[in-house]
């Protein structure tokens, strides 16, 4: 009995075709969808990987700025007219990340096989994604390859400098908060299991928080490798869930709602929709066709799903401005008037500029700011955390001295 794979390929006249398969391995897949004249851009399915694979997976990643630095070493020999050929040969012998390494040697030998340069990273889209593939695409039916790899390699460095600055700024709040966590636990399990009998000796009220910490700590040291299952355990759980489509729909949306990040990531996400649909539109992509192909390349699946509904309303003859303004939680009042300014003015690439510009700021502002935004919650919560702590530890004593006195 065969195992279904699901597939993607195209036909011999570029039509992408999506569907499922039935074979008794990958490979025997692979050939028989070959056979029936498609070419296979992907084939998944069949084999679970577990959890050691996809540990091993995630060291074998390409990140995004080792594809910041091929894309701007990419575009630099284009514009300095050097063959298309002899510049991937050149990057692959210059790149030093194994996986990216080994999809630019693959790239370079489907080019040279006779397959466009955007056939040829499609069948990479697990390292390059679909928005880099599709403005390739674009570019190669305009002309305009140099412009649009330029601009890859612009609108990646910028998405790198907001990780960058968002991984910084969260540094320090980690690090207190992980030296927070560290004192309590030796607290608790080191300074409370020896006033417990201090405090019973002198039969003193104890407060019900003391008793809490009391109990927390004598738990840990009798049950902490429990504990520390449990933990690990949790921490698979999780790991597996976020990998589900209900995990990675619930992260997306808590993305948006938590306090301060919340906003902070939609505006992330209106600044590369508007960006990447202006590339899309000046590059003579259908408006529709350009609003469903940014959906897959902003990042959070609930903004995806709301794009495609767009999308397709857009295909009806709905106005893109007036479906945008419906969704005011994700697309603020400003994009839509400033959308229905260029569908009347026929300049929605111009207008598209000018929003992820305004909203680049924006983060901009934030992204240079964030250390002191987080700053006031850290300290209530430190504060809020150490002062029941000392409170436990010293109103007992406080109670005995009273004794003392009485």
């Amino acid at each position: 009995m065969g195992v279904k794979y699901k597939y993607s390929a195209r036909t011999k006249d570029g039509e992408l075709q999506v569907g499922f398969v039935e074979a008794p391995t990958k490979e025997i897949a692979t050939n028989t969808l070959s056979s029936h004249n498609l070419f296979v851009l992907s084939i998944e399915g069949g084999d679970e990987k577990n959890i050691s694979d996809k540990i091993f997976g995630f060291f074998k990643r390409v990140k995004i700025n080792d594809i910041m630095i091929f894309t701007r070493q990419f575009a630099t020999l284009l514009e300095s007219e050097v063959p298309l050929g002899d510049a991937l040969r050149n990057l692959h012998k210059q790149t030093k990340n194994p996986s990216l390494k080994e999809a630019i040697f693959t790239i370079s030998s489907d080019v040279n096989a006779g397959l466009s340069l955007s056939q040829a990273i499609e069948r990479q889209g697990n390292v390059f994604g679909e928005f880099y593939f599709n403005t390739i695409r674009s570019a190669e039916v305009t002309g305009r390859l140099e412009e649009s790899m330029t601009f890859l390699a612009d609108y990646l460095e910028k998405e790198t400098g907001w990780r960058s600055k968002i991984r910084n700024a969260m540094i320090y709040p980690i690090f207190i908060l992980t030296l927070l966590v560290t004192v309590a636990v030796m607290l608790l399990v080191v300074v409370f299991p020896k006033l417990a009998p201090v405090f019973e000796e002198m039969g003193t009220e104890i407060p019900i928080f003391t008793k809490i910490f009391l109990g927390a700590g004598n738990f840990m040291l009798e049950w902490w490798w429990i504990i520390l299952l449990i933990l690990g355990m949790g921490v698979i759980l999780l790991l597996e869930y976020i990998q589900t489509n209900e995990g990675q729909v619930v992260m997306n949306e808590l993305k948006i709602r938590i306090p301060i990040f919340g906003n902070l990531f939609k505006k992330i996400y209106v600044a590369r929709f508007s960006e990447s649909t202006r590339v899309l539109i000046k590059g003579g992509v259908p408006i529709a066709q350009a609003i469903e192909i940014s959906s897959h390349n902003i990042g959070n699946i609930a903004y995806r799903d709301i794009l495609h509904e767009i999308s397709e309303n857009v295909r009806a003859g709905e106005m893109l401005s007036s479906l945008l303004s419906k969704h005011d939680y994700y697309f603020p009042d400003l994009v839509g008037q400033m959308v229905a300014i260029g569908e009347s003015t026929g300049r929605l690439d111009e207008i598209f500029s000018k929003i992820s510009t305004l909203y680049t700021r924006e983060i901009d502002n934030v992204l240079d700011n964030l250390s002191e935004l987080v700053q006031p919650i850290l300290i209530s919560v430190i504060g809020i955390f150490v002062g029941l702590l000392f409170a436990a530890v010293l109103v007992p004593i406080y109670n005995i001295a009273q004794g003392f006195k009485l």
